[in-house]
């Protein structure tokens, strides 16, 4: 009897550790699958070492872009364009100011009632610097901003450096619409972001669409700005729409969504001087 016990008890144990065995095998199994299955979709980026604005801003050049977004006053706008323009005018045309409006425009869909500015500085940092040290010495434009202080509901701005592999933002003939599309990403992501930008940027070149690429230096950080130009809003749906019958617009899209917190749009009309028509 003990015997017989004793063999049963054998056998049992035996069962047990194959059991055991079995269920360790199916799960190193099952996580080997799902790391190689992880891997087909997961785009990893290797690791750097220098500051972003390093690694994607233009190299050749030294330019530090300013966009300012203004809220007026509804009954104001006319009036605001009107002075805006002035300012704008000298400002651009003198040499004294290492400072030129790119563009100008009034959101026409998206927040309403708003005015976008759109500065480069030829030097970065230092021409930045220079303009407002002078400016705070005009008196003629501190007159101007207390003007334009009556206009205004609330007003923000944000510092910016454009994308090595974006358009260079040139004066262009309308008319045109102007769409500026801000996506907000996470933080950690602006590399990845500029990877896959520069491979799709090829993408949205055909009917001239591709204005400017910007990212956040001071302001709001983790931040893009896109701009586009089309004809009408009509133009834009069908040049959004034939980007996807090209290959490989569709990956792009696939590995930027998320990296995306938020993002918003804006369709803009520019005011009668700005270089952007």
């Amino acid at each position: 009897m003990a015997a017989a016990a004793t063999s049963v008890w054998r056998r049992g144990a035996m069962l047990y550790r194959s059991a055991v065995h079995l269920q360790h095998t199916v799960r190193v199994s099952k996580s080997s699958d799902r790391g190689w299955f992880d891997s087909l979709f997961v785009h990893k980026v290797d690791a750097r070492k220098d500051a972003h604005s390093n690694l994607l801003s233009k190299k050749e050049t030294s330019n530090l872009y300013k966009i300012q977004f203004h809220n007026v006053k509804p009954e104001c706008l006319e009036a605001y364009n009107s002075l805006e323009a002035e300012v704008q005018n000298r400002l651009h045309q003198d040499p004294d100011y290492p400072c030129e409006v790119v563009g100008s425009w009034n959101t026409w869909y998206g927040e309403q009632d708003q005015a976008v500015h759109l500065w480069r500085y030829k030097g970065g940092f230092p021409a930045l610097t220079e303009c407002l040290e002078k400016l705070n010495k005009n008196q003629e434009y501190l007159a101007f901003r207390r003007e334009r202080a009556k206009m205004l509901i609330s007003r923000r701005n944000q510092l910016l450096l454009e994308f090595s592999f974006w358009n260079e933002p040139l004066p262009r003939q309308g008319p045109n619409i102007y769409e500026m599309r801000t996506y907000h990403l996470k933080p950690g992501t602006m590399i990845e972001w500029g990877n896959h930008w520069a491979r799709a940027i090829k993408y949205r070149q055909d009917n001239s669409e591709a204005v400017g690429g910007f990212f956040s230096q001071i302001g709001d950080l983790y931040v893009v700005h896109h701009l586009w130009a089309y004809e009408s809003l009509q133009s834009r749906e069908e040049t959004r729409n034939s980007a996807w019958l090209k290959e490989g617009w569709d990956v792009n899209v696939y590995y930027t969504v998320p990296l995306i917190r938020s993002m918003e749009s804006r369709i803009m009309i520019p005011t009668k001087n700005s270089p952007l028509q």
